[in-house]
């Protein structure tokens, strides 16, 4: 099972490379930086929680694990 640390940290660099990328999408379509920041910083707030909870839900799952 994972530590809740191990998949903070994970949700926490997932997050940081989807920021960019949002970032840099809703800048192309806006035209706008603070637009495209602002999407991106609600996306990512979004993302981060659900990712979160979703690691932490399978961390529970003990399906398709090898018992070793």
């Amino acid at each position: 099972m994972e530590t809740r640390v191990r998949s903070l940290v994970k949700a926490l660099i997932w997050n940081i490379i989807g920021l960019g990328s949002m970032a840099l999408v809703g800048f192309l379509a806006t035209g706008s930086i603070a637009v495209g920041g602002v999407i991106a910083l609600i996306n990512t707030a979004i993302g981060f929680t659900l990712y979160l909870l979703y690691e932490r839900i399978w961390s529970r799952i003990g399906w398709g694990r090898d018992h070793v």
